[in-house]
């Protein structure tokens, strides 16, 4: 995070786990008002925002844009060692933002209920473009 980022969320730690625009964009928000973010990428390509569409100095511009006034480490999240350490990290965490498919996190040993026994007291912002799945119960629509 740069010096330059005071604002009205500056002590709010967030974990950003996601890829490519909705989670990105949404920890990008959080980071331009101030937080702490942190953004887990995958190894040895990282988000694929990095290289998606017009590129600039070997990155997108598209990442430049959206990985602003963040942190990055990278982690294998289908790794046990990985899921240790996030369960590790939710714990000094404010908010979660993560942006899979639904049930991946879970699959992973890292969806809500494992991470409560880690003794975290963080909200999870699942954002999804549903992937099939109805949203009637949420949004009135079918």
């Amino acid at each position: 995070m740069g010096e330059s980022s005071i604002g009205p969320l500056e002590g709010v730690k967030v974990l950003e786990l996601g890829s490519l625009i909705a989670g990105p964009f949404a920890g990008r928000l959080f980071a331009d008002f101030g937080a702490e973010v942190l953004k887990i990428e995958p190894p040895k390509k990282g988000d694929p925002i990095r290289k998606w569409r017009l590129l600039h100095n070997g990155n997108s511009l598209w990442w430049y844009v959206q990985s602003r006034n963040k942190k990055s480490i990278t982690l294998d999240l289908k790794n046990a060692e990985a899921q240790a350490v996030v369960k590790e990290l939710v714990k000094e965490v404010d908010i979660i933002i993560e942006n899979f498919r639904p049930g991946t996190l879970e699959k992973w040993g890292l969806g809500y209920e494992d991470l409560n026994r880690s003794s975290f007291r963080a909200p999870i912002c699942k954002i999804t473009t549903s992937f099939g799945i109805k949203t009637s119960a949420i949004g009135g629509t079918n």
